[in-house]
């Protein structure tokens, strides 16, 4: 009995070397330089002996076709330039097989790719009905190269998705889907995932997504996984940590094209795999490979997206971007100056070398890129050797315009000025009257929170820093000390440091952690200063203003608050407190810095 089942078996298997299976079209056998025929069951075949149902089901099997030779209609198909030469084969006596319609239709996509305008008028046309019902009767014998071209071809061709020949299509895909291999899901997924999304093709879309995933250790080149993780990867959480896997794999076979394409991919979705980013910045700084001007922009955005620290590979962006300055445009340059301003990166050669970018072309930059840069500036409390001139250019572009800026705008442009000390009575005024502020006040959102915080930044920059300016300024409402939703997060840092200091106070009544002031700055920790106090911690004087002066630094500004240790004694006070003063903006002059660049402090 187990050697009749055997051999039955066998039987089988042999047929089925021969005979298409009903979700395996044609595809794997690939036979050439022989003549067109169809391929059958032979009638005396052992596997005529078998049940009914089984040998009913082989009879009933789809049969297939060889791979024909090259005909003439091939090369017509080709040298095709005008769909009208296309359409012309259907009544041209030709002998069309199976893959020629299909051919034919991703030909038409690629001469109607760029005249959109001709594709509604081809629809109506009957000769290409014509083909697309031809295509559908065959399309069980398309091979699977052809198959996945032909469903892109028809997506872009702007068929309705209620087509029953596109249906027909995506149908057949779907059977499909588990003998492509994976450069032809590749293809799917990097040509047509984003039509699957629009057309509402969302059957074919999980399913093409779920093969990619189970299939991933399949991939063998760079350029695969990079266009797969770059259509497909932000649609799928574990299909995306798949391919991170892959890339941190190949990542020694990648150009710097590639590493650009992955980099940005991460940037976009704000993924911060570390080993990996760690892996791409060790290939940045170990290999000589050239880098483009789009190349190091695009790296330098992805980086400062993504917040991750890595000197060299900053030190060698500064370095190979500062010979491209000159041909840079006035909104790579402000792109370029946010970059490293998310970094905390100064080099001071490249953004001197922005800052005479902005001078020569002065009648033509636009101001919102001025603007940009002014920001990136003041983050990094950047002044250039020629300030007089820089910041003469700066109120000549933006006075004017200046109220013409979105209100938040105007008030991040200011307060740029205030950090950089560089601030006038009628940019103070702009921000600080009523109808501009008012909007801010009660603002629930963080991008309210936080223009308005820097609204009490101004506001404490007018009173200290400029005793000439009359008013306006903020309603004594708005100065009511208050934490924000910004202020309320606690950094490990500032955690570990807290619990420090409670427990050498030894009681933490004694002290206040996370204290506001009306000045809009938060102070980390304070406590009356007592003689003698538990930390062994003496007055110091206090700076210009009543500001404090924080031991071995210069005195600390309204606008430009260091993170310091010092005795807050203000005008009229009778006792001080000693208090560590968090605060994000920078003290440290931008100037004689290094080619090297160096990381700002905060």
């Amino acid at each position: 009995m187990a050697a009749r089942l055997v051999k039955r078996c066998a039987c089988l298997l042999r047929e089925a070397t021969l005979v298409a299976p009903a979700v395996a079209p044609v595809g794997r056998l690939r036979l050439t330089q022989v003549a067109p025929r169809t391929l059958t069951s032979s009638a005396t075949s052992p596997s005529s002996h078998l049940p009914g149902s089984l040998s009913g089901l082989l009879e009933k099997e789809q049969v297939f076709t060889t791979r024909p030779e090259q005909q003439e209609v091939d090369q017509l198909i080709k040298k095709a330039t005008r769909p009208e030469e296309l359409l012309e084969l259907l009544g041209g006596g030709h002998h069309l097989h199976e893959n020629h319609a299909a051919l034919m239709l991703i030909q038409l996509s690629r001469l109607l790719s760029d005249k959109p305008e001709y594709k509604a008028s081809l629809l109506r046309d009957a000769r290409f009905q014509q083909l697309l019902q031809l295509v559908n009767s065959q399309i069980a014998s398309v091979w699977h190269g052809p198959l996945v071209r032909l469903l892109r071809s028809l997506y872009a061709l702007a068929l309705p998705a209620a087509c029953k020949e596109l249906q027909s299509v995506e149908q057949e895909v779907r059977w499909r889907l588990r003998r492509l291999r994976y450069k032809h899901l590749a293809f799917l997924a990097e040509s047509s995932a984003t039509y699957m999304q629009e057309r509402g093709s969302q059957e074919l879309l999980a399913e093409l997504l779920l093969h990619l995933e189970r299939r991933w250790a399949e991939i063998e080149d760079g350029r695969t996984v990079v266009a797969v993780m770059a259509k497909t990867g932000p649609l799928s959480e574990p299909l995306m940590t798949r391919l991170e896997d892959k890339c941190l794999e190949l990542v020694e076979q990648f150009g710097p094209d590639e590493l650009r394409k992955v980099l940005v991919t991460l940037a976009a979705q704000n993924r911060r795999s570390v080993p990996l980013l760690r892996a791409i910045s060790y290939h940045l700084v170990q290999k000589p490979f050239p880098l483009t001007k789009c190349i190091l922009l695009d790296l330098a955005y992805a980086y400062g997206k993504l917040g991750f620290q890595q000197p060299q590979v900053f030190q060698r962006l500064a370095a190979d971007l500062l010979p491209h300055t000159p041909s840079l445009t006035s909104g790579e340059v402000a792109r370029c100056a946010k970059s490293f301003a998310l970094l905390k990166w100064l080099s001071g050669p490249l953004f001197e070398a922005f800052v005479q970018h902005i001078q020569d072309r002065a009648q033509t930059v636009p101001a919102l890129y001025l603007c940009n840069v002014l920001l990136a500036f003041a983050h990094l409390n950047f002044r250039p050797e020629r300030e007089d001139q820089f910041f003469r250019l700066v109120h000549e572009k933006l006075g004017p315009a200046l109220t013409g800026l979105h209100p938040a705008l105007q008030v991040d442009v200011v307060w740029a000025l205030c950090v950089l000390q560089q601030v006038q009575e009628t940019e103070l005024r702009a921000v600080l009257r009523p109808d501009l502020h008012t909007q801010f006040l009660e603002g629930r959102s963080p991008k309210d929170q936080s223009t308005f915080q820097k609204l009490l930044h101004i506001n404490a920059s007018a009173h200290l820093e400029h005793p000439e300016y009359t008013g306006p300024h903020l309603p004594a409402s708005a100065l009511v000390p208050r934490l924000s939703a910004l202020d309320g997060k606690v950094t490990p840092l500032q955690k570990e440091l807290q619990d420090t200091l409670k427990g050498l106070l030894g009681d933490s009544s004694r002290g206040s952690f996370m204290v506001p002031t009306q000045y809009g700055w938060v102070l980390g920790t304070s406590w009356p200063l007592i003689s003698p106090h538990p930390l062994g911690v003496s007055r110091c004087p206090p700076g210009p203003r009543g500001w404090p002066s924080c031991a071995g630094s210069s005195p600390t500004t309204a606008a430009g608050a260091e993170t310091c240790w010092g005795a807050l004694r203000w005008p009229g006070a009778t006792c001080g407190l000693l208090a560590s003063w968090w605060w994000t903006s920078r003290t440290t002059s931008g100037r004689n810095s290094g080619l090297s660049g160096r990381k700002v402090p905060t």
